[in-house]
């Protein structure tokens, strides 16, 4: 076996005074230790002696996201020690820079660099993150010809078996007879009959944690039914569920003291003659109407029957934790690569934020201002899916999920892109795990007991 080649971070500092052999050739190449530029620096017989790369500022799970797929493909090694933090952080992004979706390519990925794991990363982490985040850009980046209600099942189903775990369905009709309106409403004009996916696992006596994943496998809009152009992605509108089944792979994958559920509403929502029409009245689980202002606002309808099962569960879960890729609102206020969080405990929405700087996965707090909640007032229902105003639409989203949890059990709802708009370090055009690390270092402080500390920021 070759020796690694290595890799080392420089700032113009370190450039000056400890690579001063390789100074005419960083000259040569308009090299100036810019943060995260690449000088490969050549050494004897057409070889490779060693990669230097800018230092940025600070040092994070991105700084060597780009290599795996710029370097010439050979193995490489990080050539100075770094804190056990820091090399997890650089290992995980070289890690997921090395992703490509290749399912439907004749040819397959081209080879590429690979690095030693450093010294001291942790390498369950980064096994369990990689494995995880793999998971969610492929179900998320299936086209949803091929990711439909049976399919997304399917994919539970495997993630159970890897782990031992317990799935169990409620599908079509059975919806009806168990009390899940919402969901049959939503899902009932497509081909692929809506269902509910109910993952179990853990010790039953350990802290139970209950996530809930928005499994909308393609979005027509319904009967207010979506342009070419807003239903071009929506294959995309089930990455709530795709994060959700992410971060069960790594609870389950590092083997964390928990109880954990996770509810998956699988459903397209589709046009057909019993699709749901504007203005229809649907009772939900917990008993309160809705009247369905708009039938592209159907997330929230799917994810207030599944809520209200996870904060009427006996023992009551410490935490519930929904992620969902539900609105246009948040995208609009935040941008695509920073999902929406609302919590009904501010001290654990600062403390999700905390985390997600901590693990280079950030989120952005917006209120869940009850001033609005009349807003979703409906004349002939207890109340509407949709505002009666076209601002705030994240928010009132929000309260609309609010009222199908109860005050005393602690609950996040994450409102995110789940898609790469743009390439960057580590991050490739397509389907993302956004908030799921995040969420897993929240879950990992507050709720398992004796657990460290969070990765320290970077």
């Amino acid at each position: 076996m070759s020796t690694p080649i290595p890799i080392y971070l420089v700032d113009q500092s370190d450039l000056a005074n400890d690579h001063a052999d390789s100074q005419a050739w960083a000259q040569a190449t308009g090299f100036k230790a810019d943060p995260s530029s690449v000088c490969v620096v050549p050494g004897a017989g057409g070889t490779l002696a060693k990669v230097l790369v800018g230092k940025p500022d600070p040092i994070d799970t991105w700084t060597l996201g780009s290599l795996a797929k710029t370097l010439p493909p050979h193995t490489y090694a990080l050539a100075d020690d770094w804190p056990a933090p820091l090399a997890t952080h650089l290992w995980l992004g070289w890690c997921l820079g090395s992703y490509s979706f290749t399912p439907y390519k004749r040819q397959a990925a081209a080879p590429v660099a690979e690095l030693v794991p450093p010294a001291g990363a942790d390498a369950a982490y980064v096994t369990a993150a990689v494995a995880a985040t793999t998971l969610v850009r492929d179900l998320i980046t299936t086209p949803a010809g091929d990711m439909g209600p049976e399919q997304l099942q399917a994919a539970a189903q495997k993630l159970c078996d890897r782990h031992a775990a317990d799935l169990t369905t409620l599908v079509g009709d059975e919806l009806i007879a168990q009390n899940y309106p919402l969901i049959h409403a939503v899902g009932r004009a497509y081909t692929q009959p809506p269902r509910l996916l109910d993952i179990s696992w853990g010790d039953p006596e350990a802290p139970k944690v209950t996530l809930v994943g928005k499994g909308v496998c393609f979005d027509t809009g319904g009967l207010d039914i979506k342009p070419a152009a807003g239903m071009k992605l929506m294959k995309k509108d089930m990455g709530g569920a795709a994060n959700a089944l992410g971060l069960a792979e790594m609870i389950m994958g590092l083997q964390l003291p928990v109880r954990l559920r996770v509810l998956i509403p699988a459903v397209e929502n589709s046009i057909a003659g019993n699709a749901l029409h504007p203005l229809d009245v649907v009772p939900s689980r917990r008993g309160l109407t809705v009247e369905v202002g708009n039938t592209d606002a159907e997330g929230r309808l799917v994810l207030a029957d599944a809520l209200w099962e996870a904060v009427c569960e006996e023992p009551e879960p410490q935490i519930v934790i929904d992620f969902a890729t539900l609105t246009g609102a948040a995208r609009i206020a935040l941008g695509t690569e920073l999902p929406a969080c609302f919590s009904n405990r501010p001290e654990l929405a600062n403390r999700l934020l905390a985390c997600g700087l901590a693990v280079d996965d950030p989120l952005w707090q917006l209120p869940l201002h009850q001033p609005y909640r009349t807003m979703l007032d409906s004349a002939v229902a207890d109340l509407s899916n949709i505002s009666n105003s076209s601002f705030g639409g994240s928010i009132t989203a929000a309260l609309f999920l609010q009222e199908f949890t109860r005050p005393e059990i602690p609950w996040i709802h994450l409102d995110l892109m789940a898609w790469n708009v743009r390439s960057l370090p580590g991050r490739p055009e397509g389907g993302e795990a956004m908030g799921m690390r995040a969420v897993f270092e929240l879950i990992r402080q507050t709720v398992v007991k004796d657990a460290p500390e969070a990765l320290p920021s970077s």
